[in-house]
């Protein structure tokens, strides 16, 4: 078998990108967001449209990040369930971020449709599939909170879970009408476009190198150039890098990797995911399935891959595939790639104003494109109108996550021990 690499899928089938020069010279904007990615872009664009004179900052090209390459689920709520996150921040607060980001689903694909944003977008849901009993009493629990809710959720059981799921290896899957899948590159790109083409303007391959105070605004310095804004959003997640900030010790850094299979056709594949929804299923080191537009297989978990030979990405693929779907018989595997995710020890993301004029988030914990989107939203509103209610949670003092380091390492170690055991059939 040849041809398999590293390679992100989302950048491949998303060749028009919206380009940005290399920021040069001294320029002056209302506000500066530093970050080109979901959070960033939509903070941006709402600031634009709010009259405001905006500029972007991104140190490589947008989507670079974790915007451009995660697996492309729009995700409702949290990575913990809806009573887990009221009993951490308080039955008020933890009520509104449930309702936020409950709802942020809906806000993506209005977004996608308000700007004509061309990115695979389908609206038909994901399934959360339980690989045990333990996890279909996850799910049952997961269900009843969020319909006391009010949410459009199903718990799928017996024929409709195996014909939903494609596969009989599934106990059970709960079905959120809410959520749905895109193209998460084409999505980034689409913000940028419509940010650039609404009078905006952005800067790539332009890396912050000093955020400093002078007079009542900010100065935003790069190797070839500053910006003098009067306001400041740091949206770079997992993706933070040198030391002009202190968000990035607020959370630890994670993985995920993916792997695209070809494009599949015949019968055999389509009854894999038939209703077009994305899944992830309930082991704790996951795995997440789903199809793309040209029907490829795409499969991904926590870890890395870039640090490992293909042989055994390969035969990570093989044994996923061969566990859920054996129908499809042998699977031409094509690229694989990895993202980071900037995981906090709650699950639960942060907002931070660590100086007058300066706001930013971090803890996203893999649900940036739904979060990503609704946290731009709100961060824009709070710079337009200074009032804390158009937040879903308070601001956070700065932290000192200690255990950042040690953390991310014992993780990877631990997610690649249990992939390895995945390949040599002693756990699934």
């Amino acid at each position: 078998m040849t041809g398999f690499h590293q390679e992100c899928l989302w950048e491949k089938v998303t060749p028009e990108r919206a380009r940005g020069e290399r920021l040069k010279g001294e320029a002056r904007f209302d506000v500066c967001v530093i970050g080109g990615g979901i959070t960033g872009l939509t903070a941006a664009l709402r600031l634009r449209e709010a009259g405001r004179s905006v500029c972007v900052l991104e140190a490589h090209e947008v989507g670079h990040g974790g915007s451009g390459r995660n697996v492309g689920l729009v995700n409702a709520g949290t990575w913990i369930k809806p009573d887990d996150v009221e009993s951490t921040l308080g039955a008020k607060q933890g009520a509104r971020l449930n309702q936020v980001l409950g709802q942020a689903p809906a806000e993506v694909f209005a977004a996608i449709e308000r700007y004509g944003i061309d990115c695979q977008a389908q609206h038909k849901g994901t399934l959360h599939m339980a690989h045990n009993e333990a996890g279909v009493a996850d799910l049952r629990d997961r269900e009843a909170q969020w319909r006391r809710r009010g949410a459009d959720v199903e718990l799928l059981t017996g024929a409709t879970c195996a014909e939903y799921c494609g596969t009989d290896r599934i106990a059970a899957a709960l079905l959120d009408r809410r959520a749905g899948t895109l193209n998460p590159m084409g999505y980034t790109t689409g913000l940028a476009r419509a940010f650039v083409t609404r009078g905006g303007t952005l800067y790539e391959r332009s890396p912050v190198q000093a955020l400093e105070r002078e007079g009542g605004d900010w100065r935003v310095r790069s190797a070839d150039g500053s910006v003098l804004a009067g306001q400041v959003v740091i949206s770079t997640g997992a993706y933070t890098e040198g030391e002009w900030t202190e968000v990035r010790r607020n959370y630890f850094r994670g993985y995920y990797y993916q792997v695209a299979s070809r494009p599949l056709s015949g019968a055999a594949a389509d009854r894999v995911l038939p209703h077009g929804q994305g899944s992830w299923d309930t082991r704790t080191v996951l795995s997440s399935i789903r199809r793309d537009a040209e029907g490829r297989l795409l499969l991904g978990s926590l870890g890395k891959a870039d640090n490992k030979p293909d042989w055994f990405i390969r035969s990570w693929a093989d044994r996923i595939q061969g566990h859920y779907f054996p129908e499809l018989g042998k699977v031409e595997w094509e690229l694989h790639w990895t993202g980071c995710i900037d995981f906090t020890p709650d699950h639960l993301m942060r907002l931070f104003a660590p100086a007058p004029g300066v706001v930013a988030v971090t803890g996203y914990n893999g649900r940036g494109n739904t979060t990503g989107t609704v946290i731009g939203q709100a961060l824009a509103d709070y710079l337009v109108k200074d009032d804390p209610e158009a937040l879903p949670i308070p601001f956070a003092p700065v932290g000192n996550l200690r255990t950042a380091g040690l953390r991310s390492c014992f993780y990877e170690a631990g997610f690649s021990l249990y992939h390895a055991g995945q390949c040599l059939r002693v756990v699934l």
